[in-house]
């Protein structure tokens, strides 16, 4: 059964799991499904056509479930889902997607997005993903498993940022990251790989020699960047970060990647 504390709106039709938990002065629409174990603390607003996971935890003044500051929304019949044990901070703000960009903006399973955070229409975020203080992802952006993006960091429209990858704070990042790369600055360069983040998650010794192997071999190295992703599958290819690596680039993107600087080629 739900607890509902009496001062806060909840639309009859709405759809509460066991034990959620909805906090004073909290609004929550028509069209909402709220899973077991949910937590609105104080202040929060969740309306349109949205799903929130099992135990997720929403604080106060937070905002999800509203239409997108995009033009060409028209009211369009599109959905936000949030996953599983996804912490969600003050003032993070999660928009409805559109018809152009797929009409969902989804945020995966265990993801902590910190005070003042946005996500904007259409965006796909992985699981375990962080976004500490206000960080700001433009629409469409994609974001695989595992990353980090450091506070006040600015994604730009359409841009990819790959499983393990690590944004510094207060950079903006124009172009696609690889997987496991890091990258910082204004506009955002390719620092290296991220390499503590890749052996706190266990990675095997052998495999991360392999990716930075591989790294070299991509950006050291001139001529077409297919011939250069070809040049590392064949020397380099048959593990897992490695292979990661090169399907992220040959799956493409409207964004082109981040490069390094000239010193950091060897990460």
């Amino acid at each position: 059964m739900a607890a509902v504390h009496p001062t806060a709106i909840v639309d009859p039709a709405a759809t509460l799991g066991a034990g959620v938990s909805v906090g004073a002065f909290s609004v929550v629409g028509p069209d909402v499904v709220l899973g077991d174990g949910v937590v609105l603390h104080s202040h929060v607003v969740v309306t349109g056509r949205t799903t929130i996971g099992p135990r997720a935890k929403v604080y106060p003044f937070a905002s999800i479930g509203h239409a997108p500051q995009d033009l060409k929304y028209r009211g369009e019949p599109s959905r936000v889902e949030i996953g599983a044990d996804t912490v969600v901070r003050e003032n993070v703000t999660v928009n409805l997607g559109t018809e152009g960009g797929g009409m969902l903006t989804r945020v995966g399973d265990r993801c902590l997005l910190m005070v003042g955070a946005h996500v904007a229409h259409d965006c796909i975020v992985g699981d375990n993903v962080i976004l500490v203080n206000n960080v700001t992802l433009g629409g469409h952006v994609r974001i695989a498993d595992n990353a980090i993006l450091g506070g006040l960091s600015a994604v730009h429209q359409w841009v990819r940022i790959g499983e393990g990858a690590f944004v510094g704070g207060m950079t903006g990042v124009e172009n696609d990251v690889i997987p496991f790369g890091t990258v910082l600055g204004n506009r955002a360069h390719l620092g290296g790989l991220n390499l503590v983040g890749l052996k706190r998650a266990n990675h095997p010794r052998e495999h991360i020699h392999a990716l930075r192997a591989a790294y070299r071999t991509l950006f050291s190295s001139e001529g077409a960047l297919s011939a250069r992703v070809d040049a590392l599958e064949a020397a380099h290819g048959g593990t897992p970060l490695v292979d990661k690596l090169i399907a992220f680039i040959r799956e493409g993107g409207d964004r082109a990647l981040c490069t390094p600087r000239g010193k950091d080629i060897d990460d």
